[in-house]
């Protein structure tokens, strides 16, 4: 018998569309009805119309052709800029505020700089914006430090922009002296008054633009020395008021506040602004490639100003479209509520699209890096649907993670005539490399209670009375004799069946489990949000929360194949995108397919006696998407 079912199963391959098992060749019939198919839908999706054509999206390459991530490199926005200044030694930096985790539109910026940087052999920096001591903390350091590290980058060197301080107050004096800025005590008011208002009163300076250098030093040095309280005082850039461009309208350059910093304690009472800041220790740091979004081209006009206006290296400043998502939050205001108000189990609850969300659901790094590749660089902004991340998360994991069976709601069947038997199971029917395990057949087997009914109807093709139904793996169906029902009288407790030897072949297989599986908590996550815009539902983002974003199943079993999995994650091709730097064993690393249901990874929740699973994604995009 085993023998039989071993050497059965050899002749037999899964149909991953439809579940079945069939022969080598009615398979490769089906696979040439299917291209053939989908090469007429493309044919007519691609036929010209009035509208010019848009360009083919990467997302379209063969789903087991890993995708380049340097391809945004060698053409396009960042190849003209690394053209604009080609020098030998590139230097990019990725500078973070620390106040808050960093979301998915973050690791946009991050793949740019680092990729940048490494493509043309040259190096870049991290360095923590923390010139705000009010909302910076520790953890977020730490958590900024972690993400990198796990999307396979090292800085070169890990910098703060408080190292320099004291050098930054060096030239803010050198600044007045030169005649180039000066202390204000303007109110919020007063200033919105000397912005002007086009066409009705024009921009003009304050009085005390007009004073001299020795008093602009001295009332310099009182803000230093604590003198002023927050918002009395604060050091002005003197630029040019005619400029049509906002960013060159005196714009400050340091301010008092009555915050302990986490480095440098309270030592200082005033602080430097991000557009003094910023292009300042670009310079200090030799940076070749100031890379940032375009929230930032208004500011390139006073970056370059004040390094030529110090007489300072000057770094070059190029921006990129920023990446948004759909269906979702981003701001650390929302997200805070979200997880003040217990919606959420935490920042890194696997709904929310911050970067320690996204890990901790198992999306692999490789999947991120595809994703921002995939989507190109340019100059507009992105704003993407999550069904278009989720496919890409989807295709990198059917080709890099191993498959395995689960059920979520098991029903026990017991199979008459069934002998002991040890199956050889490939871990992939597309990649050998990944090997086998061993699956112990007795007569007692679990199915979902999804594939059983106590009654049949037209259409119906799983198990029911007197029906038979394929089992995944295995040669022969099994057809139901009889059934058992709970006390409730409602609920199924149990099947008993036989194996159908009649030579028909069911119409459809499912997932099955050996006695000898591990009992798991799932976690199926959707959603978040009902829409795709939350921020513009009647009530706020609050009221568009799904309530139907997390189900819990509490009882699910996972064939023993999940031992060698945990043991042997992450899986090839993960390694290779440098995640095993952050810990081989970490547990969002364990991911495999549960056939027929769709990618999992272990939980940071589990323990060794209780292992949690996240749904990461879908095996196929909801049609509805």
């Amino acid at each position: 018998m085993a023998d039989a079912i071993t050497e059965g199963a050899a002749k037999l391959q899964l149909d991953e569309e439809t579940g079945d098992m069939v022969s080598k060749g009615e398979l490769k019939k089906r696979l040439a009805k299917r291209a053939k198919k989908a090469a007429t839908a493309k044919a007519k999706s691609e036929a010209p119309t009035k509208a010019a054509a848009a360009p083919k999206p990467a997302a379209e390459k063969k789903e087991d052709v890993p995708v380049d991530i340097n391809a945004i490199f060698k053409e396009g926005f960042l190849d003209r800029v690394y053209k604009e200044r080609p020098v030998k030694d590139v230097y990019t930096r990725f500078p973070p505020e620390p106040n808050g985790y960093l979301h998915i539109g973050h690791a946009k910026a991050i793949a740019i700089n680092f990729g940048f940087a490494r493509f043309h052999g040259g190096q870049c920096n991290l360095r923590f914006d923390d010139t705000n001591p009010e909302a910076e903390e520790e953890v977020y350091f730490t958590a900024i430090k972690e993400i990198i590290s796990w999307l396979g980058f090292t800085p070169a060197k890990i910098t703060h922009s408080s190292d320099n301080f004291e050098r930054l107050y060096e030239l803010a004096e050198e600044l007045i002296r030169r005649e180039k800025a000066y202390v204000c005590h303007c109110s919020d008011t007063e200033i919105k008054l000397q912005r002007g208002d086009e066409g009705k009163r024009p921009r003009y300076r304050c009085e005390h633009a007009e004073r001299d250098i020795e008093t602009n030093l001295t009332e310099f040095r009182a803000m230093r020395a604590g003198k002023y309280a927050p918002k009395t005082a604060f050091l002005r850039m003197k630029q040019d008021i005619t400029d049509g461009n906002p960013q060159m309208w005196d714009l400050a350059a340091y301010r008092v506040l009555d915050a302990e910093h986490h480095r440098t304690g309270d030592s200082w009472k005033i602080y430097p602004t991000y557009d003094f800041t910023h292009g300042l220790c670009d310079s200090f740091e030799g940076i070749s490639h100031s890379l940032c979004t375009t929230e930032f081209i208004q500011s390139r006009v006073s970056y370059e100003w004040l390094n030529k206006s110090l007489e300072v290296y000057e770094p070059m400043q190029r921006e990129y479209g920023r990446l948004s998502i759909s269906g979702t939050v981003l701001s650390k205001r929302k997200i805070a509520r979200l997880v003040n108000e217990g919606v959420v189990r935490g920042w890194n609850d696997p709904r929310l699209y911050t970067l320690i969300g996204i890990r901790r659901r198992g999306v692999p790094p490789g999947a991120i890096l595809e994703f921002v590749n995939e989507l190109g660089v340019t100059t507009a902004g992105t704003t993407i649907q999550l069904a278009r991340f989720d496919q890409t998360v989807r295709r990198y994991l059917e080709r890099s993670v191993p498959r395995l069976m689960l059920v979520l709601t098991p029903l026990r069947v017991e199979i008459s005539d069934a002998e002991p038997t040890d199956l050889v199971i490939p871990f992939s029917p597309k990649d050998a490399a990944m090997g086998t395990h061993t699956l112990h057949l007795t007569k007692t087997v679990f199915i979902d209670a999804s594939d059983f009914r106590t009654e049949d109807s037209k259409g119906y093709f799983r198990l029911a009375p007197g029906k038979s139904v394929g089992l995944l793996q295995l040669p022969f169906p099994i057809k139901c004799t009889s059934f058992t029902l709970a006390e409730d009288g409602k609920t199924v407790a149990s099947v008993s069946a036989e194996y159908d030897r009649s030579g028909a072949k069911p119409k459809t297989y499912i997932q099955w489990v050996p006695e000898d599986s591990c009992k798991v908590e799932v976690r199926m996550y959707n959603q978040l949000f009902k829409s795709e815009k939350p921020d513009d539902v009647e009530g706020g983002f609050m009221k568009d929360v799904n309530p139907e974003s997390e189900t819990i199943y509490a009882d699910a079993l996972v064939e023993p194949g999940f031992e060698e999995v945990r043991k042997r994650a992450p899986w090839p091709e993960a390694k290779e995108t440098g995640e095993s730097k952050l810990g081989e064993g970490g547990p969002e690393t364990v991911r495999f397919q549960g056939m027929r249901v769709a990618y999992f990874a272990m939980d940071s929740d589990s323990t060794p006696e209780h292992t949690i699973l996240n749904r990461i994604v879908s095996l196929k995009e909801d049609a509805g998407k």
